[in-house]
């Protein structure tokens, strides 16, 4: 994985603290730590939730067996042989949550440890450019936000989407560092992650204006 999508994503995740953090306590190495630890957290309880899936299909597969017609023609004091199990949608719906929570736990592991290696400063140096450039440029950013978020009080956006955007215009517009459609691409993939399902559309719109706004390229 690639430092700036791990830095992007921690990001999200300090963002989402700055409401709490004064302006003069800006400590970057305890909050990125918490957002390791909420990441890591977060992966437990997908790991928990996967865990119940699986011992639901267990159970499912157990019942399946032995009421099959093979097993139920068969007398009561042998053990049940294995049967054919046909892969319902309901089943397939079972392995794509399975596949799904896989993939979060792997990719937030991931970042944590990405963050937390020393020797990978990359990761860290960016968590910090994209929030002290929010911090400088703040006002100006929420004033893009708001002015190309029609009909939408800046206030009562959805939090998740206000904090990436955020993390995208800092990145279009002041730190410049990344291909525009890297940047928007992987805000897109974290409103997808994080938010409700009308959020990527709703981000991805905002972003295209900016880029139009800012004469961007």
């Amino acid at each position: 994985m690639q430092a700036r999508r791990a830095a992007r994503e921690l990001a999200l995740i300090l963002f989402s603290q700055l409401d709490t953090i004064t302006a003069n306590k800006w400590d970057f190495q305890d909050i990125i730590l918490k957002s390791v630890r909420t990441l890591t957290n977060n992966s437990m309880d997908e790991l928990k939730s996967a865990a119940k899936t699986i011992l639901g299909m267990k159970d499912f597969i157990t019942e399946y067996e032995a009421n099959h017609p093979t097993n139920l023609e068969r007398p009561l004091e042998v053990s049940d042989i294995p049967v054919p199990l046909p892969m319902t949608s309901d089943m397939q719906g079972k392995l794509d949550e399975l596949l799904n929570i896989a993939e979060k736990t792997m990719l937030a592991l991931e970042i944590a440890e990405m963050a937390a290696l020393e020797e990978n400063a990359d990761v860290k140096e960016y968590i910090v450019k994209i929030a002290n450039t929010f911090k400088e440029n703040k006002a100006e950013i929420d004033e893009q936000i708001k002015k190309f978020a029609f009909g939408w009080d800046i206030n009562r956006l959805v939090k998740m989407d206000k904090d990436i955007l955020r993390i995208a215009i800092s990145e279009l517009v002041y730190i410049k560092e990344a291909p525009l459609k890297v940047v928007i691409d992987e805000a897109v993939e974290l409103a997808k992650k994080y938010s409700t399902d009308d959020s990527a559309s709703f981000v991805n719109g905002i972003l295209g204006k900016v880029v139009i706004e800012n004469n961007l390229k």
